[in-house]
């Protein structure tokens, strides 16, 4: 097999174009054909077939390093054979075609971060990781934690490489390198560095976490857990409160650290109204991915979804005013479980207690929403341990106990908000409304919520507000937004007998007492 290595593989190429700027970046993408200029400023681009992650075709490379610490369960293998083949087609690649690199890293906090060296075949994904990680002035040289090789030119041939299609994303933690190839879709340069971080950070009792942070005034943190589509993004970034981070964070001995230097929000029904953070932030150096474009006058339209519902918007964390530069705080005080419930029959905001709290993050209840994978097209109920689960090398019990030790021991408040649906389920409710869902949530933060007491739901046994400022209290408890009342209960049993069913995974390896902190049917 031929050296792996950056320095190896950089050598092979026809030309390396090293640190640009991000105008010149754009500009490279643009006379490249890559991308377009839209009304804002910001830099449009198509992905192609991939407008989402395609999971089935992301690999961690099976070797003694990986054999006995990798959950398999959750994480497909491949052999070191098909890496280094897939790998030497990149290296012939290059030698006829010129690459863009750059040096960033991942960690705000420089304890725990992550030297990385981004070689991209294209110059809008150069600029995507430019946007979305930390620059560094520390030049990696030879010595680099990681590698990120992605070129969409290089495609798998499944009967050969023993891959499931022309697509791959390949993670090798002996060679310490990602290979990306056969898709456009940039989510899957910034979720392999995440998986990367959650294989790493826990090794050293520090927790990783698919979660958006903020901070308050006070000095108040607040942790918002959700899969994609949830909310975190939407909903952390508060003018109110400064933005830690929109996505990934680690939890460590001395507070919390964004991963990330960039955020990656969604576009689809976007608006200036109700999500100005992001809008605004939309403009010259941001890319904004599979947004509908209007030919004659660039103007993107955000309510199109001709393309995909899963559009995107990258840029800096600089591009929200109030955010938080370097992105570390404190222990979290409050901790928020988002889940778009498509059954419609979790309550919009309830408060837990520690076993539940522990049940539902061993839950990761949510509903997929359209565009997010390959081949979602509408929400789908799924579990998803972590908030997380498809990103989470490790056995997922390790991050479940991490965050439980953390919690016991800085007495963090938890909450679970529902941001799905309401009155019924999808295609009969309607998707809970913005602003109760950020009221609800501001209640929490100021401790406001449940000044009127508390009631508890049954089946779930959760403990819901009585009352909550700038919220209807009607639509606190979800039985009163149904007209069908005997409907609502079908639908409540049929989800708790979902919970039931997926967490039997863990019966015999965590406690009766989370065990039976979730829904009972009677």
């Amino acid at each position: 097999m031929a050296e792996v290595s950056s320095v190896a593989f950089l050598k092979n190429a026809k030309k390396v174009i090293k640190d640009l700027s991000i105008r010149e970046l754009i500009e490279e993408a643009v006379c490249n054909g890559e991308g377009t200029f839209a009304q804002n400023g910001a830099l449009r681009v198509v992905t192609g077939k991939h407008t989402g992650r395609s999971p089935n075709d992301k690999f961690i490379v099976d070797t003694p390093l990986t054999h006995g610490t990798v959950c398999w369960s959750n994480n497909k293998p491949c052999s070191p054979e098909t890496f280094a083949k897939l790998y030497a087609k990149m290296s012939d690649f290059v030698k006829k075609h010129k690459v863009y690199v750059s040096d960033l890293k991942a960690g705000a906090d420089d304890k725990y971060s992550l030297r990385v060296k981004f070689i991209n075949e294209l110059a809008w994904q150069q600029l995507f990781v430019k946007q979305l990680f930390i620059k560094t002035d520390e030049p990696t040289g030879e010595n680099e934690d990681f590698t990120v090789i992605c070129l969409p030119s290089v495609k798998a041939d499944p009967k050969t490489d023993g891959t499931f299609s022309d697509t791959f994303i390949i993670l090798n933690f002996d060679e310490k390198m990602v290979i990306i190839g056969g898709g456009r879709y940039a989510g899957e340069i910034k979720k392999s560095i995440f998986s990367v971080m959650n294989y790493l950070l826990p090794m050293h009792k520090i927790l990783t976490m698919h979660c958006s942070a903020n901070v308050g005034k006070c000095g108040d943190v607040a942790l918002f857990f959700g899969l994609s589509g949830t909310g975190k993004t939407t909903l952390s970034a508060d003018p109110n409160r400064e933005l830690i981070g929109d996505d990934e964070h680690a939890w460590s001995d001395n507070g919390i650290f964004n991963i990330e230097g960039g955020c990656y929000a969604k576009c689809v029904n976007l608006t200036a109204k109700a999500e100005p953070e992001i809008y605004n932030a939309i403009k010259f150096g941001s890319v904004i991915e599979n947004v509908y474009v209007d030919e004659k006058t660039g103007a993107p339209d955000f309510f199109n979804t001709e393309i995909t519902e899963n559009s995107r918007v990258a840029y800096p964390l600089e591009y929200i005013p109030n955010s938080r530069i370097p992105s570390c705080a404190t222990h979290p005080r409050n901790i928020i479980f988002l889940t778009a419930d498509a059954f419609g029959v979790l309550p919009p905001i309830s408060k837990l207690t520690k076993n539940q709290a522990m049940y539902h993050f061993l839950a990761g209840y949510t509903s997929k929403v359209a565009g997010t994978e390959c081949g979602v097209t509408e929400p789908q109920a799924t579990f998803s341990t972590a908030f997380g689960e498809p990103f989470l090398p490790l056995p997922p019990l390790t991050y479940a106990k991490l965050l439980g030790e953390r919690i016991a021991r800085h007495e963090t408040n938890v909450y679970l908000v529902n941001t799905g649906w309401s009155g019924g389920p999808y295609s009969v409710g309607r998707r809970m409304k913005l602003e109760y869902t950020r009221a609800m949530i501001m209640a929490a933060l100021n401790d406001e919520l449940g000044k009127g007491g508390w009631s508890k739901t049954p089946v779930f046994g959760l403990d819901i507000p009585n009352a909550c400022p700038n919220v209807p209290c009607y639509i606190l408890n979800p039985i009163n937004t149904w007209f069908d009342k005997e409907a609502y209960h079908t639908y409540t049993n049929k989800l708790a007998l979902l919970f039931a069913d997926n967490i039997k995974k863990f019966q015999g390896v965590v406690t009766e007492d989370i065990l039976n902190a979730g829904p009972r049917v009677d």
